[in-house]
Parts: C-alpha cells; structure tokens; sequence
C-alpha cells in the first residue's frame, strides 16, 4: 500500500533528467502585447495526483531568495514555497531535504498525519543548523540566514497544510449564488500582527525590546518581522552568536533563550467539493493582493498561466503604488526592483474532485511520475522530471 512512497523517494534522490517545461515571460499583457520582463518565469499548467497546477515566480532582489517545489506521485502531491532571507542558503536547503524527510517519516509511520509533517519540519531545521555549525567559520553571516517554510500535502481526499512566517496559502471555496470566498489556511507569523507581538511578549516577559516599532514597522529585537523560520541560527541558540560588530544583527544583550522558533502552525482539513483550488504563495504577493481578490482572479480567469496572471496583477499593484506604469516596471533591473516588489512566488493547485475520489478508493498505482522545481537563477530552466 506504501509502496508509491518508495518509489517517489527513490525517484527524488535518484537521477533525474532536465525538460524545458517552464518558460521566460514572453509579454507583458494578457492579450499578447506589451514589453516582456526577463524576471519572470512561469509554468501555465501540469498534472499534479489530484488536478492541475499552475505557477510563477517573479525575481527582485541580486540573487533570488524564493525556492518552491511541485512533487507529485500516483496517489499524493505536495507543494513548497520558501521565502529566504539573508540569503538563498536555508531557502535551497529546505528545498533539498524537507520531502526527503517527509517520505522517510511517511515510510517510517506507515501514515502521513499532522506529526509527520511536524517532524519533518524539525528534521529539516536540524539539518540546517548542523551546515550552519560546520561552515560559520568560512562563512561567519550564514548564522543569520533564515527562510519561511510553507508546505502543503494532499492525500487521500486530505489536505496537509504546515506553515513558518508570513507565505500563506489561501482555498478558494464555491458558496451561494456561485460566489467563491476566500478562506486563509494559515496564519502569518509576523510581528505586524497583534496576536504574534502578544504571543512574543508572553514568551519573553522580561525582554521590554522582544518587539520595536522600528521606522513604523514592528520588528522582533528591532532585526526581523517573522517569529517563525527555519535558520536564523544567531536567534535561536547561543552557540551561534554573531559578532557585535555587525550592527544590522546586533543583539542588546546575549542570547538567554530562543527568541524564534521552528514550530509551525500545521492545519488539516478534508478536502469537499465546494473546495475548487488553493493559492500557495510567498508574501510578495500578499503585499499586493487581499485573499478576496486573488481567489477572484483565480476563479473568473482559465486555467493556463492562472500563477501568471497573479503574479502580473500584484506587480500592477506595485507599480500602481509607485504613481508608474506597468510596461515601465518591467524594466527595472533586479535589485533595484526590490524598492519596488518583493521576490514573489505562486503556486494554483486545482482539486478535480472526481480525480481526487478516483484516486482515494484504489491502492495507489506502483508506477509513479513526479515533478519537482527547485526555483533559482540557474536551476529554473525547466522541471525536472522524474524517470
């Protein structure tokens, strides 16, 4: 019954072929006319166990800081948006091993339950801070990298959904008069919520700077928004603390106890027919967009390049901010375009009920087909599909 597990894991950590299966932007406008941006790049559709995806990822920053993944067998897909920050480094790694150590504790329980997936999350930052415990020294800087971690598993008609900072993943259910709502699945942890400020101070009752309005943004020890990541090695132990003379990760005082943590908030939920897609994506794009108007979009617009038109309908909002046109947006070389966009990354899953049914009252097939995307500069040329 585990057996398509097996033959995923194997398949991921085994060789695996390059197909061009994603795409540069090639226009500007939906009807095919406009100035094509050389920072964003797309797959329009694929299959996934259970219906479609689509996704984008537009680049802002020098070096891209997003990494996400599609993998998908006979009976299971799962998603990842990771959000970096300080760097690329926790990012690809989550990249690299969270579904790895998803499939050996799946293999290892028999089952994929809201522990598994917890574990998994454990494994990977335990990882993490092993590479950062060996290479500190070469690289002092890497102890203040860090990522948001956002995962989400559909198995057997049952949706997984595990989140770290502020990507969120938003479903699109089908209510009265045809209308469809927007539902959250997650909660952003970030310190610009009351409940997350609150939450730190309670954990923290003698730290009167855990939280700072800083420039009119709260920021945890004045340095980062998000209270829950995989990295940030300096805020969470001891051992990992950088020099005082690197003034941007300046602590106070020395560290006395983790002031992040790498628990994430897991949601579960079965999946009905009223559930129609999932929006997964980094906060990029809900800078930009409300929950409301991205399911919207989602639902009025076809399938092919839905992660696209996202992803153009938030940098429209961005320039739109800026009093500029869009056209003129586009143009802005990365790392300048940071001052106006984050680096953002979409992924649409569409659920095909009759599929996903289909899917869950036979033994998963022994034949597995998989995708996997590791979004970066160099790596996302394409898909790699697994043979």
């Amino acid at each position: 019954m585990w057996s398509w597990l097996t033959k995923i894991a194997s398949a991921c950590l085994g060789p695996v072929r390059r197909c061009a299966r994603t795409r540069k932007d090639e226009d500007d406008s939906d009807n095919g006319r406009g100035v094509a941006d050389d920072l964003l790049w797309s797959r329009d559709l694929g299959r996934h166990a259970a219906g479609q995806f689509s996704f984008a990822v537009v680049q802002a920053n020098e070096a891209l800081e997003d990494h996400s993944q599609v993998e998908t067998g006979s009976a299971a897909t799962f998603v990842g948006v990771y959000d970096g920050h300080g760097g690329a480094e926790a990012a690809r790694f989550i990249s690299d091993h969270l579904f790895a150590h998803l499939i050996r504790l799946a293999q290892e329980n028999g089952t994929i339950s809201e522990d598994v997936v917890r574990s998994a999350f454990s494994a990977t930052e335990e990882g993490f801070l092993t590479l950062v415990r060996r290479t500190r020294f070469i690289k002092p800087l890497i102890a203040a990298v860090g990522s948001c971690c956002l995962v989400g598993v559909i198995w057997r008609g049952t949706l997984y959904v595990a989140n770290l900072g502020d990507s969120r993943a938003v479903i699109g259910v089908l209510g009265r008069s045809n209308k469809i709502v927007a539902e959250p699945l997650t909660r952003d942890h970030n310190a610009s919520r009351e409940e997350v400020r609150q939450e730190l101070i309670s954990r923290h009752p003698d730290d009167s700077q855990i939280v700072v309005l800083k420039h009119g943004v709260w920021r945890i020890k004045g340095i980062i928004q998000v209270s829950r990541t995989i990295g940030d090695a300096y805020l969470k132990r001891r051992e990992f603390a950088l020099d005082p003379s690197i003034t941007r990760f300046r602590l106070s005082e020395p560290l006395r106890q983790p002031i992040l943590t790498a628990e994430p908030s897991i949601y579960t939920r079965v999946l009905n027919p009223q559930d129609k897609f999932i929006i997964f994506a980094s906060d990029g794009l809900w800078e930009h967009l409300t929950n409301q108007q991205a399911v919207e979009i989602v639902h009025s617009n076809p399938r092919s390049g839905i992660a696209k038109r996202l992803v153009r309908a938030a940098l429209k909002q961005a320039a739109r901010k800026r009093e500029m046109r869009y056209d003129d947006l586009r143009k802005v070389e990365k790392g300048i375009r940071r001052f106006f966009h984050d680096d953002i990354t979409v992924v649409v899953v569409y659920i095909d009920h009759g599929l996903l049914q289909e899917r869950d009252t036979s033994v998963p097939e022994l034949s597995v087909r998989g995708f996997v995307d590791s979004v970066g500069p160099s790596s996302f040329s394409g898909i790699t599909a697994i043979s």
